[in-house]
């Protein structure tokens, strides 16, 4: 029943990083990824789908992304909708291929990019600490209902707190990763 629990909240926690690894590989550190474009909609045959559903997505070289749309007819579209995306990219069209330039990072972007990131992880921290307190919830409800004793409701959440310590710790290792990343001109 202990195992349960802490292999519920191992899970958990594992998905609660992941997400925040998806959400660093979103942020952009003045190296073009073909991620950054992830999240753009572009409207095919009246839905919005990803843009990764109607053209793939390369790097050319360090601040330059290679949009490549499977249909002609979807070049406009297409660089509409990266004009529109929030992401302070300028899409530049020739013939098939959309060229998207990634400018250069200023200082005060960078900082403000910091802060983006910092709150994402702190964000990911709470959710961690979330887990655990549902784990240990849990534990008390099985001692509550004498499925389990004292002791190892004790040592369960000692093994809960080093569960929440460990991914804790790869959380400031992945924000310290990502703001060396950032701060690199």
């Amino acid at each position: 029943m202990i195992n349960d629990v802490t292999k519920q909240a191992t899970a958990r926690m594992m998905k609660s990083i992941e997400a925040l690894k998806q959400d660093f590989a979103k942020i952009r550190s003045g190296r073009a990824h073909p991620s950054l474009l992830d999240h753009v909609q572009v409207p095919y045959y009246g839905n919005d789908v990803p843009l990764s559903q109607v053209a793939s997505v390369n790097v050319a070289d360090a601040r330059m992304l290679v949009v490549t749309p499977w249909e002609k007819t979807m070049v406009p579209v297409i660089e509409k909708a990266i004009l529109t995306s929030n992401l302070g990219l300028n899409p530049a069209t020739s013939g098939a291929v959309i060229r998207v330039p990634l400018p250069a990072l200023t200082e005060e972007r960078r900082r403000d990019m910091l802060k983006v990131v910092r709150a994402e992880a702190e964000t990911t921290r709470v959710s961690v600490r979330n887990i655990r307190r549902d784990a240990n919830t849990e534990v008390k409800h099985l001692l509550k209902e004498k499925k389990i004793s004292q002791d190892e409701e004790r040592r369960a959440e000692e093994d809960t707190q080093k569960l929440t310590d460990k991914h804790i710790a790869e959380i400031d290792k992945l924000l310290a990763e990502k703001e060396k990343e950032l701060m690199e001109v």
